[in-house]
C-alpha cells in the first residue's frame, strides 16, 4: 500500500516510521521544516520503552507534494482538528480517485468534516490509543505501553475489505483491530481525551500525573461523565474508557463507587508511561495553538444543543480562552475546577 501521511509529528511520525521499516511505502507531509529535513538527511527515529528504531520513510515538505505523479492508495490525515478541512482538500488530488481512501487518525470528532470533502465513500476512521510526542526533529516517541493500538471503522460500521486490510497494516505498528462501532469509540477516545488533555495543558502535568494527583483526577471524572452523558442523550453506545465502563465513571462523579474508578485512573496513568505528555500540553509547552474547541468545547457546544449540562467543559473552555496561546501550564490554573468539585 502507497500511504501519503499529512502530518509527521508524533501520531503521523510513529505511524510512518514503524510502515516504512515494515516496507510500506510511505511519504510523511508536513509544514515543520526542520523535521522533513531532518528525516531526508539521516531518516526518522521511533523510539518506544527505551529502544530506539532508526527508521526511512520518504519526507516532503508541502510544497513539494506537486511533484508526486503517482497516486496514493491512502491518505491518513494526521494533523490538528482545526487543520482537518485543508489537509483533505490538499491530499484530493494525489489519491487514487477510483480506488484510493482517507483516514481520520486524529483526536476529536472530525470524521464527518473530513468526509465532507473526501466523501463518505471512501472515508474510514482510525481511533489511535497509543501515545506520541516529537520533542526535536528526526525523532518520535511512542510513550504508553498499552496493548491495544488502533481500531480501524468505517462510517456505517460495515465489516470490508479494505477496513480489514487497514487493520493488517497497522498491525506493523502496534496491535490493530477492526470495529463495527466508528462512533462508539470516537466518543470514548473523547472521553480520554476530554479527561485528561486540556487539563495536562492548564496545569503542566504529564499524562500520568493528571490521573495519579487527587485533584486533576477528581476532575477528569467530572469531566468524563459530562461526555459520558453527552453522547448518551445521542443514542451513542460507549465502550470501556480506561477500562471503566462509561456508567460507572458516571456513577463515580455522582459519589458512588469511587474508589474502583479512581484504582483504574492510577493503573492508566502508570501504563500511559512516565514522561508522556497528551498532544493539548505537548501544544502549550510548545506555544502553539490548542484543540480546546474541537474536545472539551465540542461537548460544550453539543451538550448545549442537548439541553445536557456541562459545567467541567464549558469551565476549562474559559479558563484554556482567557490563558490564549503562548502560556505556561501551572497547577494554579484549575484552581477553579478544583473549588467546583462535590
Amino acid at each position: 500500500m502507497r500511504i501519503g501521511i499529512m502530518g509527521a509529528g508524533g501520531i503521523g511520525g510513529v505511524v510512518g516510521g514503524l510502515l516504512s521499516h515494515a516496507g510500506h511505502d510511505i511519504t510523511l507531509i508536513d509544514q515543520w521544516p526542520e523535521q522533513v529535513e531532518k528525516i531526508k538527511a539521516d531518516g526518522l527515529i521511533v523510539e518506544h520503552l527505551d529502544i530506539d528504531t532508526l527508521t526511512h520513510p520518504k519526507a516532503i515538505h508541502i510544497h513539494e507534494l506537486q511533484h508526486e505523479t503517482v497516486p496514493f492508495d491512502a491518505a491518513f490525515i494526521a494533523v490538528k482538528s482545526y487543520d482537518t478541512e485543508w489537509a483533505t482538500t490538499l491530499m484530493l488530488n494525489y489519491v487514487d480517485p477510483d480506488h484510493g481512501i482517507f483516514v481520520d487518525f486524529q483526536n476529536g470528532i472530525n470524521d464527518e468534516r473530513m468526509a465532507a470533502i473526501a466523501g463518505v465513500e471512501r472515508s474510514l476512521g482510525c481511533i489511535v490509543t497509543i501515545g506520541a510526542s516529537a520533542w526535536e526533529p528526526g525523532r518520535c516517541i511512542r510513550t504508553d505501553e498499552y496493548g491495544l493500538g488502533f481500531k480501524i471503522a468505517e462510517h456505517d460500521g460495515s465489516d470490508t475489505p479494505r477496513a480489514r486490510e487497514l487493520v493488517e497494516v497497522m498491525g506493523s505498528v502496534a496491535k490493530s483491530e477492526f470495529s463495527d462501532d466508528l462512533w462508539g469509540n470516537r466518543w470514548s477516545k473523547l472521553m480520554v481525551n476530554c479527561m485528561a488533555n486540556a487539563l495536562s495543558g492548564v496545569s503542566g502535568y504529564g499524562t500520568s500525573e493528571v490521573r495519579s494527583e487527587a485533584n486533576p483526577r477528581r476532575i477528569g471524572i467530572q469531566l468524563g461523565a459530562e461526555v459520558a452523558r453527552v453522547a448518551k442523550a445521542q443514542g451513542i453506545t460507549l465502550h470501556t474508557v480506561l477500562e471503566l465502563s462509561a456508567e460507572s465513571i458516571i456513577e463515580a462523579a455522582e459519589g458512588r463507587g469511587v474508589e474502583e474508578v479512581e484504582a483504574a485512573f492510577l493503573e492508566a496513568g502508570r501504563r500511559g508511561g512516565a514522561g508522556g505528555v497528551p498532544s493539548f500540553g505537548q501544544d502549550v509547552r510548545k506555544g502553539r495553538r490548542n484543540e480546546i474547541d474541537y474536545l472539551n468545547g465540542y461537548v460544550s457546544e453539543m451538550g448545549r444543543k442537548l439541553g445536557v449540562p456541562t459545567p467541567f467543559n464549558d469551565k476549562i473552555v474559559e479558563i484554556v480562552h482567557d490563558l490564549g496561546i503562548d502560556f505556561k501550564g501551572e497547577v494554579k490554573h484549575i484552581q477553579p475546577l478544583v473549588d467546583m468539585l462535590p
